[in-house]
């Protein structure tokens, strides 16, 4: 025995095993996706290898961590205040809810909890594009109360989004209008274009605009739309498939800036 134990930990589906001393200090992890190993501690290489012996699956790159690129280098530096990444789908929401539930009978359903079930429908189907070059943040706070309902960042771009609760019901889309059911037409699409452009302006670069109809039973767009998309949370899989746009180091500068919450301040 060598005194090291093998500790598995996920983040949005990706495996990354860590290396760690009896005292939980960490020597080494393995990157199953990158198929490396990254020893802090030159000294422990044959005992490290031989604790991970069970869990390799193939060749693997052994050596120091690789130097942190400068869009690592700004999240490690950020106070967890000020960084976004953790928010949860539907955060803002949820902490409303927390401190003023309303009343335990209500004649009609609370339309925040409505809301909550739109944003972490997409927010959900938006995660699972993590892991393939994207990058996911979610109820990102903007000055005066608003908020973008999620951001995602990839090698297709950049997409501000906005989740629409329609749960089987009917949604007609004529720009800028939006109706849902039997409720009154709302140009829900000048919002969607405003959150982008207010991401856009604050990430200097460009920011596509999307809604996001959460459950529809139908949705009908009745003539093209104009800089705006809009989609199911079942059809957001299709963002992935957008390519060509943004090289990596780039997503990882623009995620960066965009986890930081001073970057919202401006806008």
């Amino acid at each position: 025995m060598n005194g090291l134990r093998v500790i598995p930990t996920w983040r949005h589906g990706q495996e990354r095993l860590y290396v760690c001393l009896t005292d939980g200090r960490n020597v080494a992890w393995y990157d199953r996706e990158a198929a490396r190993v990254n020893l802090l501690s030159e000294e422990r290489r044959e005992d490290v290898l031989d604790a991970l012996g069970p869990f390799l699956t193939g060749p693997v790159t052994v050596g120091p961590p690789p130097v942190p690129t400068p869009a690592e280098l700004a999240r490690l530096t950020l106070h967890p205040d000020d960084d976004l990444a953790p928010n949860r789908p539907g955060e803002a929401l949820m902490i409303d809810l927390d401190r003023d539930p309303g009343p335990a009978r209500r004649l009609r359903p609370d339309p925040r909890r409505r809301a909550l079930a739109a944003e972490q429908a997409v927010g959900e189907a938006l995660d699972h594009l993590e892991g393939a070059g994207w990058h996911t943040l979610h109820s990102i706070p903007l000055p005066g109360g608003d908020r973008v309902h999620h951001l995602l960042i990839g090698p297709g771009g950049i997409f501000a989004l906005r989740s629409l609760h329609a749960r089987k019901q009917r949604v007609l889309v004529a720009d800028p209008m939006v109706t849902v059911g039997r409720r009154e037409p709302y140009p829900l699409l000048r919002r969607v274009r405003a959150d982008a452009d207010r991401a856009s302006y604050a990430l200097t670069a460009e920011v596509h605009a999307v809604l996001a109809v959460a459950g529809p039973a139908e949705l009908d767009v009745l003539a093209p739309l104009r800089e705006v998309r809009v989609l199911q949370d079942t059809d957001l899989s299709s963002l992935a498939r957008l390519g060509g746009v943004l090289k990596p180091a780039d997503v990882e500068a623009l995620h960066a800036m965009a986890r930081d919450r001073h970057t919202w301040l401006r806008t």
